[in-house]
């Protein structure tokens, strides 16, 4: 075996952290693919002799190609708050017992929280609440000192707790509630959708150029029962998925995906539905119909 079959080999170990590390400081499974790839070119590059410590190199080398990016976007001005929502995880759905396998899985309403921070903030937060980096290895990819790294994060940290309350982490639970969600929408029961609705509850849909007209942001759960007795319609043709590690749907009909929806399930209730319904981004995630 040669030294660069070994050193393959313990990338492709650490493809799948680093994917996961990408993915949550971009919110794009393809952008997350390429800062993967760019990573595994720059080591092929690099003298593996003079490299200390391998993860945690590559960890370093993918989060600054990541930031890259995400600095290229704001230089951009796009808009993170435009509807255009991340990327999920979309997955069949499974029973409890494969929760524990899916407990390091981030919900797609974080990832929109995430979106609204800056690409350091971003970083220092992901790094390190996520992934357990020290501050004084963050510190140098931001240009700041360990202790302004560890300021980014905490702002960052306090937005997150305030945008995106953390998930019920039982998916049966989570499952309960998503069925009483689409039952009372098929039904077209008001009351039932405004009990089963946090009371601040968000609505976020993506339709991309194609459905432009299918985003939009609704708050309360008044205008989001109102909306969601729509859904009743669709209801045959909804199955249960896993979205993000979480319970969400995937609609579609005759081979063709209409809409996947993905739930935040706070306190027994819907805290959160992001739909996208861009024929674009579905036909990219290669779902069966």
């Amino acid at each position: 075996m040669t030294v660069g079959d070994t050193l393959a080999e313990r990338f492709e170990r650490q493809r799948p952290r680093l994917r996961a590390v990408a993915y949550r400081l971009l919110g794009s499974l393809s952008e997350a693919e390429d800062a993967v790839q760019e990573t595994w070119l720059r080591l092929a590059r690099a003298d593996a002799g003079a490299i200390d410590n391998l993860d945690a190199w590559l960890t370093t080398v993918v989060a600054r190609v990541s930031l890259n990016t995400l600095r290229s976007r704001a230089a951009r001005r796009e808009d993170p708050l435009d509807g255009h929502l991340p990327d999920p995880v979309v997955e069949p759905d499974a029973d409890p017992a494969r929760a524990a396998v899916l407990a390091d899985t981030v919900g797609l309403a974080l990832l929109v929280v995430l979106d609204t921070l800056t690409p350091t903030e971003r970083l220092a937060f992901v790094l390190h609440d996520m992934f357990g980096v020290p501050f004084d290895e963050i510190g140098p990819l931001v240009d700041r000192s360990p202790a302004a790294a560890r300021q980014l994060a905490s702002r960052a940290r306090r937005r997150v707790r305030g945008q995106a309350p953390a998930p019920d982490p039982d998916l049966a639970r989570q499952r309960a509630v998503v069925d009483a969600f689409l039952t009372a929408a098929r039904d077209g029961d008001f009351d039932a959708l405004v009990a089963v609705l946090h009371p601040d509850v968000v609505l976020r849909s993506d339709g991309g150029t194609a459905r432009a007209r299918h985003t939009t942001v609704l708050t309360g759960a008044p205008t989001v029962a109102a909306q969601a007795t729509t859904f009743g319609r669709l209801s045959p043709y909804a199955r249960p998925v896993l979205v993000n590690g979480a319970a969400g749907v995937l609609v579609s009909t005759g081979g063709r995906t209409l809409s996947v929806m993905a739930f935040t399930i706070v306190a027994g209730r819907v805290a959160a539905v992001d739909v996208i319904a861009d024929p674009r981004r579905l036909a990219a995630l290669g779902l069966a119909g």
